[in-house]
């Protein structure tokens, strides 16, 4: 190597090294240059302290003797070439173990002693600057005084682990008390054959009349069949604009390979098997998924079974989430109902992680046990939501709320409305909006059957701005009434309304029946022969858009020789005549029990 040409080419004492000495040396030295250099430094300060603190020692060390000491250096190369190696002297220490205070003492005295030692400066590479070979000098208590060094390291560097969380084992965070809900199952497999448990009905292999070996059995010819899946599209890769090409061999050979499938369907089931149908729907009733084969092809069987799996997985995935991420409140106690909640709220986490929460049904409080919510309930007030009662036909009423001055009654209405709704984001800046609150009425007092919040001042004329119907009042006319109830006040207003979007699924539902009948309740109303968009809007306080898109959607709004008409289909007016008289008039707003002033400003 370089390092050993040139050591071997010139000494400083005149003496000449071999090759195979200075490479060896040079390795030694970048190896155990970290440790002497400390055990060096403990020996030089045990030196000092024993030699501070010995009153009567065996032995007597004079200066001189450690400056010979400290500055005595051997080489390996030279003790190669003078013969047998110097053995360093060795010195007795006197070190008192009596008690641990005194072995503080020593390590402290140790590091004053090593921090006051005047070493040779270091490269950034760690070395030092010296090119002399390292002290090979050994102690007899190098070893205790090394573990001294250490721990009075640990202690500077503190590096105590006490403050990290301690790591939760498989046997803490695994709940052993879940089970599968299916009479007789063992909780074992899962439909997807990827998981050893399940826990819930839609990975539940007995559930679905399989077995755990079948369910492993189907995953892995899934797997099988998109790994050929995605080989067959790497081929296709250098096809451009599949969409738009004629479609491949292969893809046609597949095509008549289903073909083929579903026509060797059964068109009918036989005696014994609708008698075995029978038989496994009455001794497993809704415990069991119905019996499916010969129901239908086997191809279309298999892609139902492929999107089971999936959709199991999917949930698993989100009850991973679910349990991993923020606590979710699982039912609510509501008067004399339990309800089980949809979706998260952002209830305090004291609250939100019990799972189970007790509501006054008067004044929304929550609580979190059911002794405090009956305490709660000898000395609640209550019987009535806060504001002004605007409405009253029956046992129907609808109060006025205002936000700012009921704020904790609004909050509390906005998070019990998060449990049923998943597109709301209005929980505590309640102060800009009024809520209009409807209850149905008995001998107890008035019970929250739903309610909708409208901006006070909205620009763009929004009468609606967040809709819920209570789940237990929910498929019995309700929703209706307060769409129309929210309608009756933009024609008191005499302004044009529409819901605030973007609707959630349940609301396009609801809002989308409730334009049709008004539609058809106008078209059935209307004798004249030319109809107008705008009347139908201010008659009806319903934005044009929205009867546009009605009108489109009944098929009844068509483009003709350059102009556009409303076809009035008598079916249509006909079902919907049925159906009214089949419902009763139970169910709907009486404008004249409206007692309502619109607020100034708005």
């Amino acid at each position: 190597s370089l390092w050993g040409i040139v050591n071997a080419g010139s000494s400083s004492d005149g003496t000449e090294d071999s090759d195979f000495s200075a490479d060896h040396e040079h390795t030694d030295r970048i190896e155990t240059y970290g440790r002497t250099r400390r055990n060096t430094r403990l020996t030089r300060a045990s030196l000092r302290l024993s030699q501070s603190s010995q009153d009567s020692s065996p032995v007597q060390i004079s200066p001189a003797e450690v400056v010979t000491f400290s500055a005595r250096r051997v080489t390996r190369s030279r003790s190669l070439q003078q013969g047998p190696p110097v053995t360093p002297k060795k010195y007795p220490l006197r070190q008192s173990r009596s008690s641990g205070s005194d072995t503080e003492q020593h390590a402290e005295d140790l590091k004053r002693a090593a921090d006051q030692d005047e070493s040779p400066p270091r490269t950034p590479t760690g070395n030092a600057l010296s090119s002399e070979s390292d002290i090979d000098v050994s102690s007899p208590n190098a070893s205790h005084d090394e573990s001294l060094a250490k721990e009075l390291s640990l202690k500077d560097s503190g590096s105590d682990l006490s403050h990290r969380p301690k790591r939760r084992r498989f046997h803490e965070s695994y709940n052993f008390n879940m089970k599968c809900p299916t009479p007789g199952c063992n909780s074992l497999g899962h439909l997807t054959g990827k998981h050893e448990r399940h826990f819930s009905i839609s990975g539940c292999p007995l559930f679905h009349n399989l077995s755990v070996d079948e369910c492993k059995t189907r995953a892995s010819s899934r797997d099988k069949q998109v790994e050929e899946r995605t080989l067959s599209h790497r081929q296709d890769e250098n096809r451009h604009g599949t969409r738009h090409q004629a479609p491949t061999e292969r893809q046609m050979r597949y095509k008549e390979k289903v073909t083929e499938m579903r026509k060797k369907r059964n068109s009918g089931l036989l005696k014994e098997q609708k008698d075995q149908y029978m038989d496994h729907r009455q001794s497993h009733g809704n415990n069991r998924e119905p019996l499916l084969e010969n129901i239908t092809s086997d191809y279309d069987l298999e892609l139902f079974r492929k999107a089971q799996a999936r959709a199991s997985e999917d949930l698993e995935k989100l009850q991973g989430q679910v349990a991993e991420g923020s606590n979710m409140i699982k039912t609510i106690v509501f008067g004399r109902y339990e309800l089980d909640t949809w979706y998260h709220s952002p209830y305090p986490e004291e609250y939100a992680r019990l799972g189970r929460l007790y509501m006054c049904e008067f004044c929304l409080k929550y609580m979190k046990s059911l002794t405090i919510l009956r305490r709660h309930m000898a000395k609640c007030v209550w019987k009535h939501p806060p504001g002004d009662e605007i409405y009253r036909k029956g046992n129907i009423s609808v109060f006025e709320v205002d936000g700012k001055k009921n704020k904790i009654y609004c909050q509390n209405l906005c998070l019990l409305a998060k449990l049923f709704l998943d597109h709301k984001t209005l929980y505590y800046d309640v102060e800009p909006f009024l809520f209009y609150v409807m209850t149905e009425a008995d001998n107890t007092g008035c019970h929250l059957v739903g309610y909708f919040s409208k901006e006070k001042n909205s620009f763009l004329n929004y009468n609606v701005s967040c809709i819920l119907t209570m789940p237990q009042y929910m498929r019995q006319g309700y929703g209706k009434m307060l769409i129309d109830f929210s309608y009756l006040l933009s024609k008191v207003e005499e302004k044009v309304g529409s819901p605030e979007r973007p609707l959630s699924d349940l609301g396009l539902i609801s809002y989308r029946s409730y334009w049709k009948e008004v539609l058809l309740r106008y078209l059935n109303q209307f004798q004249g022969k030319e109809i107008s968009i705008k009347e139908i809007s201010q008659e009806t306080a319903v934005n044009p858009v929205d009867i546009v898109s009605t009108l489109q959607s009944l098929q009844m709004l068509k483009y003709w020789k350059g102009k556009h008409l409303v076809l009035k289909r008598q079916d249509l007016i006909d079902d919907w005549k049925a159906k009214e008289t089949k419902r009763g008039s139970s169910k709907t707003i009486e404008p004249t029990a409206l007692k309502w002033t619109p607020p100034k400003g708005t």
